[in-house]
This record gives C-alpha cells, sequence and structure tokens, in this order.
C-alpha cells in the first residue's frame, strides 16, 4: 500500500500574516481553514479571507513535519524569498 502523499504549505490572512502547516489534501484543508468553523486553526479564525500563497509536496509525513518545523523557525524575509521563489524549499531542506 502506498503511502499518501503530503504538502508543506503556506497561507497568508487578510491581515498579512503567514501561517505554516501540513496536510495530505490541501484543498481539503485550505477550505477549512478558509471556512472559519471548528476545523479552522486557531491562528486562522476571524482573518479570512485568506490565500494560498505556497505549497510543496512530500512522499512522507516525516518528511513534510522536518520541512514544517524548518519553515516555522524562518523570519519573515526568509518566507516571503521562499514564496516568491527567490529561494527554494529543496536548498534549504539541504542545509
Amino acid at each position: 500500500m502506498q503511502e499518501s502523499p503530503w504538502y508543506l504549505y503556506i497561507i497568508r490572512t487578510a491581515d498579512d500574516r503567514l501561517y505554516t502547516g501540513i496536510t495530505t489534501d490541501l484543498q481539503r484543508r485550505f477550505y477549512e481553514h478558509n471556512s472559519g468553523g471548528r476545523l479552522t486553526a486557531k491562528a486562522l479564525r476571524g482573518r479570512q479571507p485568506l490565500r494560498l500563497d505556497f505549497s510543496w509536496g512530500f512522499a512522507s509525513r516525516s518528511a513534510a513535519s522536518s520541512a514544517e518545523f524548518l519553515v516555522k523557525r524562518l523570519n519573515r524575509p526568509m518566507k516571503e524569498r521562499l514564496i516568491a521563489g527567490e529561494i527554494s524549499l529543496q536548498a534549504l531542506l539541504d542545509g
């Protein structure tokens, strides 16, 4: 049985905050966050509309979680460069 792909994503809120997470279903998770309902991350409640600014696929939860940890530690300018494509996530992961 093949493991489901995992995705790292960065969402931009209406008040220009950045939120990073991981999921196996990017479209579903973005909808949940944007709906403002009980499945919305607390950090995103009341900050709609949201925009999916970045996503990257991984073969395993472990790899996605490691990347999430790395991205969450980046400062705002580095996250903006990642979103803009000025730096690649793979380059950051390779160290």
